[in-house]
């Protein structure tokens, strides 16, 4: 069974609707691809190394929060980011972040924790500023798409 790893900070009606949209994605991508898929959600403060160990592919979601990952988020990789160092290099992961103007500074960190991690991003971060919209669905759906492949391949 493939097991994907959706570790998300859902504060506000724009992130429970991008985090729904991104299960969907996974779900249907599963589907498509006729594969058993045990698709983990945990909030990023209960998520632990366990967790992540467990994984194939890990799905990462956040707000930004005055230019920054939000503090939910940066406690989740300061909680693993050791313990998972060495053994999971080349982990696929994907991202998608949300702010009410700008995602710029939350991208950034994402990218250096994750390179340090030595993670392997499926595609870009799916960034949206204000409200989701049609095109922001399908990024995220896209994005769950190539994280359930990746998580095959692995």
């Amino acid at each position: 069974m493939t097991r994907v790893l959706v570790v998300h900070h859902t504060v506000s009606p724009a992130t429970q609707e991008m985090l729904e949209a991104s299960l969907s994605g996974c779900t249907q991508a599963a589907r498509e691809l006729e594969v058993d898929l045990d698709l983990v959600t945990v909030a990023a403060l209960s998520a632990g190394a366990h967790d992540v160990l467990a994984a194939d592919a890990v799905l990462l979601g956040t707000p930004a929060n005055i230019g920054y990952l939000s503090g939910a988020m940066k406690h989740f990789f300061d909680q693993i980011y050791y313990p998972c160092l060495e053994q999971t290099r080349g982990l696929p992961f994907g991202a998608y972040v949300h702010g009410n103007d700008d995602t710029v500074g939350a991208q950034r960190a994402l990218g250096k924790i994750t390179t340090g991690l030595g993670w392997q991003e499926v595609r870009p971060a799916v960034s949206v500023a204000g409200e989701p919209d049609a095109q922001a669905r399908e990024q995220l759906s896209d994005l769950a798409g190539l994280l359930v492949s990746a998580a095959i391949a692995d």
